[in-house]
């Protein structure tokens, strides 16, 4: 909204300022953790108050986490309030691709909201049925599929990109909204199953929303794509605005998430950003890169999908529990440890995503 501020510029004073990108993206930065700053402490005041018991813990789930049995959930809202109001501030309302990735944000925000709020209604760890989330998410997808399709230019629709492998587009036809609902999906329910330790899910969707967001930038540019050789999508350089918002949105909720949580942020956040990266991810056709920029949240979600496998197949199990985090939980690490071990992991991924850029 701000951009428009640019009319009263005579291009040498402040307003001219609001032209860039960068400029905006910094402001949306700071303006979403101030938003976390300043409404975190009463949002978990009003979420302790109504919730009572907070969220529920799993019976089977790891020992540790029954000392945080009564921590309200929901502080997904925090994030995507403070994203949104971040976003729209700062960032162009013509911009096809920014309402593009904000509408897959709140569509999947809601699916969790009703989610979480059915765990606490009902004080028990069931929520909204499976198949209604599935069925809701892929319908989702397919209209950002196609959405974004619209929007893409006509030699990159219905394509496949390959990092690395510039110069090869795969042209999937009739497979790419499956594919497109696989890669948004995917990455929500990713996403949601890496939430499972204070501060875990968290710092590595901003690092990988950071990184998708200079993508995003550099895809935006004519010249830059130009110099690397990379696919030009022309106004995805605006979501950029988005994913900083998102940095500083996650920072904020992270103070009060930090170990030991004041605030879960429940699959209302989970969802959310995990279908946030993968709008991200499509609208820059960068899909197969967000598989390693997002690697921790591809592991965490195929060790569940082995576990789940091999035990019907053996009934045996390959990890202690899964997903994987819960796993190193058994075997004795402490929590701090695994987070940050994990994020640590997470920011080695992104920046061989990064590279991607540059590698041919």
């Amino acid at each position: 909204m701000l951009y428009w501020l640019t009319a009263l510029s005579d291009g040498g004073d402040f307003f001219n300022l609001f032209r860039y990108i960068t400029f905006r993206a910094g402001g949306a930065f700071l303006t979403a953790l101030v938003f976390g700053f300043v409404f975190g402490k009463p949002l978990i005041n009003v979420l302790r108050k109504k919730q009572g018991k907070g969220q529920p813990i799993r019976d089977d789930g790891p020992e540790g986490h029954f000392s945080k049995a009564g921590t309200p959930t929901m502080g997904g809202l925090l994030i995507v309030g403070a994203l949104t109001f971040s976003t729209l501030l700062w960032a162009r309302w013509d911009n096809p691709f920014v309402w593009l990735v904000l509408f897959v944000t709140l569509s999947f925000a809601a699916i969790g909201f009703a989610d979480d709020f059915a765990k606490v209604s009902k004080q028990n760890t069931a929520g909204v049925s499976g198949k209604v989330r599935l069925a809701l998410g892929v319908l989702i997808a397919v209209i950002a599929a196609f959405w974004a399709s619209a929007y893409h230019p006509d030699a990159l629709q219905n394509q496949l990109a390959l990092p690395v492998f510039k110069d090869t587009l795969i042209n999937l036809g009739l497979f790419y909204v499956p594919f497109v609902v696989c890669v948004i999906v995917g990455s929500a329910n990713a996403v949601n199953l890496t939430d499972g330790l204070d501060g875990l899910a968290i710092m590595p969707a901003m690092i990988a929303g950071t990184t998708l967001g200079v993508i995003a930038y550099v895809v935006g540019r004519a010249d830059f794509t130009q110099y690397l050789d990379v696919h030009y999508v022309q106004g995805t350089g605006e979501i950029f605005i988005f994913t900083m918002a998102l940095l500083g949105a996650g920072l904020g909720f992270l103070w009060y998430n930090a170990p030991p949580a004041a605030v879960f942020m429940g699959d209302t956040g989970s969802l959310a950003l995990g279908g946030a990266l993968g709008a991200i991810a499509v609208s820059t056709k960068h899909e197969l890169v967000l598989a390693i920029v997002g690697g921790l949240f591809v592991f965490e979600a195929l060790s569940v999908i082995v576990q789940v496998l091999y035990f019907k197949r053996t009934g045996k199990r390959v990890f202690l529990m899964a997903p994987i985090h819960h796993h190193y939980e058994k075997k004795g690490w402490a929590e701090p440890t695994i987070v940050i071990r994990f994020w640590i992991i997470a920011l080695i991924l992104a920046m061989i995503g990064l590279a991607t850029l540059k590698v041919r």
